[in-house]
């Protein structure tokens, strides 16, 4: 594959799963999940599942970094979802 376009697939995987990370910071911070949607997260989460394995399928590097970091992202706040949401 041709390295400039697995260089912006980079900076797309890069750009896109960092935007997991302020609401998973924010829910461990504060333990306040309210208004987090669980299905949201689980569909989100499924279809993270499909673009890594497609990403497998083509061999394609940020697609596999991209949704394999997103994947972890997302499955660390349904986690903390569910287990804030049973405390109170």
């Amino acid at each position: 594959m041709d390295f400039n376009i697995e260089l912006i697939g980079i900076i797309a995987a890069i750009l896109t799963t960092s935007g997991f990370a302020p609401q998973v910071y924010k829910s461990l911070k504060t333990k306040e999940v309210g208004g987090v949607s669980l299905t949201m997260y689980v569909v989100m989460f499924i279809g993270l599942l499909f673009w890594l394995y497609y990403g497998i399928l083509m061999n394609s590097f940020s697609m596999i970094l991209a949704n394999t970091v997103s994947g972890m992202l997302v499955l660390v706040q349904i986690i903390v979802k569910i287990g804030y949401s049973k405390q109170r």
